[in-house]
Formats: C-alpha cells, structure tokens, sequence
C-alpha cells in the first residue's frame, strides 16, 4: 500500500485531535495521484470531500483494509506504525511549523525518492509533494 501524509517541517501531522492545514488544491493533487485507484480513509479524512468519487473507500480500520497497490490517506494516524506493510509514500510538506502533539514516524531512510514537486496551494505558496519508494 500507499502511506499519504500531510506534514509540517517537524513532521507534524495533527494537533488537539485536529489537522494542522487544509487544501483543497491538495485534495485535488491526491485525486490525480490515485488515478482511480482504491484511496482508503477514515470519516474523520473524508470530511474534507464535499463529492467523494467512487475510489474512496472510508473505513475506520482502512490500514488494516488497504491491500497491496492501494493508497491510504492518514490525517490522524501515524503511518509508522503500519511501516512493514508500506511499499510506497506520499508525503506532501505545508514548508511551515505547526503546533503537533502526532507525528509521522514512517521511517523513510533507505527508501529511493522518486520524484518532488512544488505546487501554489489554496492556502499555501507552496505545497512540496515527494514521492517515495521502497
């Protein structure tokens, strides 16, 4: 599967049980990058999608869901803790500091990166996008 995860220059991910940032040019990013693949989330990461298509598939337990070649959006769950079942990551950067109480601990050394990108986001100048691979 496909860890994806939104973090700030720390590698926070969520503070007092709420995201840190939001984009809807993001989001739209992400769609791309699923290209019609199953992209598996919780209700809590669903919220953001005001017309879901019909590749997301929410799931409280979507780690424990998400078979081989699929992604999972994480927003307030750690992706490290499913690192032995991870082949690839999306790791989109806000390139800011937020206040954090959850990290992403997915632990990316040895992994090859395969491509970065910088977008102008809704909210954000700038949004980098990196893609990893086992």
């Amino acid at each position: 599967m496909t860890a994806i995860v939104c973090v700030d220059d720390r590698g926070g991910m969520l503070f007092n049980r709420r995201r840190q940032s939001q984009d809807r040019l993001l989001r739209e990013d992400l769609l791309r990058e699923a290209g019609g693949r199953p992209l598996w989330m919780n209700g809590y990461s669903l919220g953001q999608f005001s017309s879901p298509p019909p590749n997301i598939r929410c799931a409280e337990d979507f780690w424990e869901q998400a078979g081989p070649g699929e992604l999972c959006f994480a927003e307030d769950r750690d992706p490290g803790a499913w690192a032995d079942r991870v082949e690839a990551a999306v790791v989109y950067r806000w390139n800011r500091r937020y206040p954090a109480d959850l990290y992403c601990t997915l632990p990316l050394e040895g992994w090859t990166l395969e491509r970065r990108e910088e977008f102008a986001g809704s909210s954000h100048e700038k949004i980098t996008k990196e893609v990893y691979r086992r």
